[in-house]
């Protein structure tokens, strides 16, 4: 095995800022630990690509990593999210094969396809072109555990999974009720549960599945998924490389004077005495629940910065482009006179801040979180404490991972009309900044933070279980 041989593979996320940004990670991952790996990136897209994509590429090692935006597709109109996601990539298959296919025709090191979740259908091309297939998750272990449950379940229960009697039970993970299931779960009569069977359906063939956690925080899943579990299909190989996270960055695509003007802000501020409040790259809250909110903050006497969207009806409204590119002000949709009245208490900013910029400032102490897994690995590797505030996909069963699992969060209360009341975000705010049950959610959280820190160091359990698939594509090279 000529260990100086570069050694090729090919990537392809699915459409969407919050879709390509984790598999690039991935892949400066790969390289900067492998350097005589090469990656190419294939990229279907729906339409002409944000300026937040075209400015991560830019950051790219171009001696590792090249990539290329395919021609967009036209969508038809009125699709949700999941399924403008899936059909991006079932149109530009025959484009995608077209570039493997000459990519394969010039490059004989190329060795290895790896997929994100929704370009399942991409595997289809490893056999033809000789490849190892991979499935990239930037999820939750429990979230992958439960995609390879999933069609057990499907198979055997009837009704809604929210009308269950009973907890749903996976080996070493926390119990879910049906309600919190990850959104296509909630609806089993529609178009993207029923492509969400078909994805998971491939899963249980591909060479090895690449998972964003690690041992330490995941330990009983992870360890029972590396055993590997059996229904009709046995369980693919399992590889925990995470924490893999974005380096310097911030969500909503846009930046100019916003970074400056948070961290000069922050800097002003006391020690771990800000709670850091933002929804990731694309979620939103309707007009009621901003305002609940703004008064909340306000209510609880505590520092805060605010990314803030404008609202919608739709929690996830943002998420396919990373930004808000339609010129609207949000401030404007604040209640009346809140900027003035907390003038002195808290900082409000439009779209954008440095994520990992801010959760890693000394003066944050706390982060109010959509958990979205991009923004709650972020969080663990600065040892900064959650909120859980849900909005979709499967952030609900990642607030329960983290607050009742690793009870390193706090959830707020949700009334019966679906919104968390002003009195509620205070008392919570109160609880994890000031609180002694904050004091041990910090402490756990520090120790997490830890612990993520040493699984990607050179003899970290992250780090190892990548070479171990590397090593498979070395022999191939």
């Amino acid at each position: 095995m000529d260990e100086s041989k570069t050694v090729h593979i090919a990537v392809v996320p699915s459409a969407g800022f919050s879709h390509l940004i984790p598999i690039l990670e991935f892949s400066k991952r790969l390289v900067n630990l492998h350097p005589h790996l090469h990656v190419t990136c294939i990229i279907p897209t729906h339409g002409p690509p944000p300026s937040a994509s075209k400015s991560i590429l830019e950051t790219l090692p171009s001696q590792n990593i090249t990539s290329t935006f395919l021609p967009p597709v036209d969508l038809p109109q009125d699709l949700d999210t999941v399924s403008q996601i899936q059909l991006t990539v079932t149109l530009s298959l025959p484009l995608i094969h077209q570039t493997l296919k000459s990519l394969s025709s010039t490059t004989p090191s190329l060795v290895a396809l790896v997929v994100d979740t929704f370009a399942a259908e991409v595997l289809d091309f490893a056999k033809e072109f000789n490849l190892l297939a991979y499935v990239y998750f930037p999820l939750a272990a429990t979230t992958v555990s439960l995609h390879f449950h999933m069609l057990k379940l499907d198979e055997e229960t009837s009704c809604e999974y929210r009308d269950l009697d009973g907890p749903i039970e996976m080996k070493g993970c926390v119990p879910f009720h049906g309600k919190d299931l990850y959104s296509p779960a909630q609806d089993r009569s529609s178009r993207a549960y029923k492509m969400m069977l078909q994805r998971i359906k491939r899963f249980f063939f591909v060479d090895g599945v690449f998972v964003n956690s690690f041992l330490e925080m995941e330990s009983g899943v992870i360890r029972a998924l590396e055993k590997g579990g059996r229904w009709k299909y046995k369980y693919p190989p399992v590889y925990a490389v995470g924490p893999i996270v974005q380096s310097g960055v911030g969500f909503g695509g846009g930046g100019g004077s916003n970074g400056l003007e948070c961290v000069e802000w922050l800097d002003r501020q006391k020690d771990c005495s800000v709670l850091f409040v933002c929804f990731g790259s694309g979620g939103t809250l309707s007009q009621e629940q901003m305002d609940e909110l703004a008064l909340g903050l306000e209510l609880s006497g505590h520092r805060f910065l605010w990314v803030l969207r404008p609202p919608s009806s739709v929690a996830n409204a943002a998420y396919l482009g990373g930004a808000n590119d339609d010129g609207v002000d949000p401030l404007k949709f604040l209640p009346s006179g809140f900027l003035e009245r907390t003038k002195g208490q808290g900082l409000v900013v439009p779209l954008w801040a440095p994520q990992v910029q801010v959760l890693g400032h000394r003066s944050v102490g706390g982060f109010l979180s959509h958990c979205g897994w991009n923004s709650t690995l972020e969080s663990v590797l600065q040892g900064v404490p959650l909120i859980a505030w849900p909005l979709f996909a499967e952030q609900r069963m990642n607030a329960i991972l983290l607050c009742e699992g690793l009870k390193v969060g706090l959830w707020p209360r949700v009334n019966e009309n679906g919104l968390v009341e002003r009195g509620e975000i205070a008392k919570v705010i109160k609880c994890l900044m000031g609180g002694e049950e904050g004091g041990e959610l910090r402490r756990r959280m520090t120790e997490l933070k830890e612990a993520a820190t040493n699984a990607i160091k050179e003899n970290g359990s992250s780090t190892k279980a990548l070479a171990q698939a590397v090593l498979k594509w070395k022999k191939l090279a």
